[in-house]
């Protein structure tokens, strides 16, 4: 049991990245590779707010530093959007090389403000707590990493599907050029995809503060290796299927290291990625839903 709700914790933590990655490829075509510094950026602003609230409770303070966490991840994503990607639309290989490049940048430039150490992250105490769920003793940091999942799943499905904004950016990927001719601005709407996609990456990097209790530059680089793998085995564009494939992650990167050797989860990921590429190349859903 506690394997099992560690490693849906986990898959709910790849999701929120995933989510991003899935949402902005599948209604903007656009693989940014720069999905990892939202997470970065997000984890250090929340940290750094809290650093300077000391004298402040624990409970104000870290909501405090989630909720700056939060607003800067969709800031810094939005703007990567108006100054970046905007120009580069239906130029792949450079959005490529400029969201590549805009990741490596920002990992350099975290390390050369606050060094390459890890920074320890408080949290309130009942995060650290445990509850027991089938006679198994559950850290409460897991509960609140699936619950956060479930409630950004459910968030973004109603987003696209029942508001005007999510119809426009469902329109202006059907054909730009009658929705542009309609007077709607879809570039006001892409930025928006922008701004939602790094809100749970940074959702994601607040939550990896609480999950790791430490905060670090290589954070984000490391958990985007593995939301491309859900987001790949998922299916590129389809929300769903990630949500499944995230699942799917968590739970074989878990049991293996437990039941085969400690290390070999990572291993087992990217063999079961290579099986779904091998068995169903568009992944477990081919379109975004």
């Amino acid at each position: 049991m506690l394997l099992t709700v560690t490693g849906v914790g986990l898959g709910a933590l790849y999701f929120l990245i995933a989510s991003g990655l899935s949402l902005i490829y599948g209604l903007m075509g656009v693989l940014n590779f720069a999905h990892g510094a939202f997470i970065t950026v997000g984890a250090y602003a929340m940290w750094f707010t809290e650093s300077k609230l000391g004298g402040v409770p624990i409970w104000p303070r870290f909501l405090l530093g989630a909720l700056v966490g939060l607003v800067v991840g969709a800031v810094f994503a939005g703007l990567v959007e108006l100054v970046l990607i905007r120009p580069l639309y239906r130029r792949h290989i450079e959005q490529v090389l400029v969201t590549v490049g805009l990741g490596l940048s920002t990992t350099a430039l975290v390390i050369a403000i606050w060094g390459n150490d890890a920074r320890p992250v408080p949290a309130p105490a009942w995060f650290g707590e445990t509850t027991t769920l089938a006679g198994a003793n559950i850290p409460n940091d897991r509960f609140l990493l699936i619950v956060s999942a479930l409630v950004v799943l459910l968030a973004l499905t109603a987003f696209l599907k029942r508001t005007r904004y999510g119809l426009i950016i469902r329109a202006g990927v059907e054909n730009r050029a009658m929705v542009t001719a309609l007077g709607i601005d879809v570039r006001r709407a892409f930025t928006l995809v922008f701004a939602i996609g790094g809100v749970a990456a940074a959702l994601a990097g607040v939550l990896s503060n609480v999950y790791f209790t430490t905060v670090d530059p290589g954070r984000g680089t490391s958990l985007l290796i593995f939301a491309f793998i859900v987001v790949v085995i998922g299916g590129l564009g389809s929300l769903r299927g990630t949500a499944a494939a995230a699942v799917v992650v968590g739970l074989v990167q878990q049991y293996a290291n437990y039941y085969a050797s400690s290390g070999l989860g990572d291993l087992s990921v990217v063999l079961l990625l290579g099986l779904v590429l091998l068995v169903r190349p568009r992944g477990l859903s081919g379109s975004f839903a």
